[in-house]
């Protein structure tokens, strides 16, 4: 006797993954270009689908948004644990995570995704706890190791981040370029002990990083 079967079947199931591979491909490519006021129809175009594929995998724009700021997340979260499994020393750890994800221009495209001015989900707040948990462990690693200068926070991490990203008028190769310089540059001042006599004000807490993320 055939056993029922549940849901779409194989191939359909796997041209709907596809689909929505495109979808978010698409999605992050123009609401990093163009911000959260991007329309949904351009995101449909470069994602070769037709509107319905779209609204039936996302009713709301702001469903669409808010599957890209976990798979942000996710994603920046899966670069910190492979960074602590690849490299013994906790110092070559945190600059590999940090190379990584100015390098990867797909990852970092969806650094200003990941706040917003969307409310929290289960699944938003289920992917924070995995980033939080991953980037702790990586500058914890570094903080014991005598490395990384003691007033650096994982929330420091995630805004400098932010501020080596920004979008640059050139192209994506002399962009990375330029990212991964004022990194080498920012790498001096992260190491213990700092040598410039300057004392910078208190670092972030996680609280403080959701309000910025989060404010209008």
């Amino acid at each position: 006797m055939r056993a029922d079967r549940t849901g779409p079947p194989r191939g359909r199931q796997k041209e709907a993954d596809r689909n929505d591979e495109r979808i978010l491909r698409a999605a992050r490519e123009v609401f990093a270009e163009h911000g959260w006021d991007a329309p949904v129809s351009e995101v449909a175009r470069r994602a070769g689908v037709g509107m319905g594929s779209l609204y039936r995998r996302y009713p709301a724009k702001e469903d669409l948004a808010q599957a890209l700021r976990v798979e942000g997340m996710n994603e920046l979260a899966s670069l910190a644990r492979t960074a602590m499994a690849d490299h013994l020393d906790p110092w070559t750890a945190l600059v590999a995570f940090l190379r990584a994800t100015l390098s990867a221009t797909d990852t970092g495209s969806l650094l200003p995704l990941i706040g917003g001015r969307l409310p929290a989900t289960d699944e938003v707040d289920a992917a924070d706890d995995r980033l939080r948990t991953a980037l702790d462990v990586l500058v914890d690693a570094a903080h014991r190791s005598g490395a990384l200068r003691p007033d650096f926070s994982s929330a420091d991490l995630l805004l400098l981040l932010a501020h080596l990203n920004a979008r640059l008028p050139t192209t994506t190769e002399r962009a990375v370029e330029l990212h991964l310089r004022y990194l080498d540059l920012v790498l001096s001042g992260l190491q213990s002990p700092a040598r410039t006599g300057i004392q910078p004000a208190s670092p972030p807490d996680w609280s403080e990083l959701r309000d910025l993320w989060n404010s209008p």
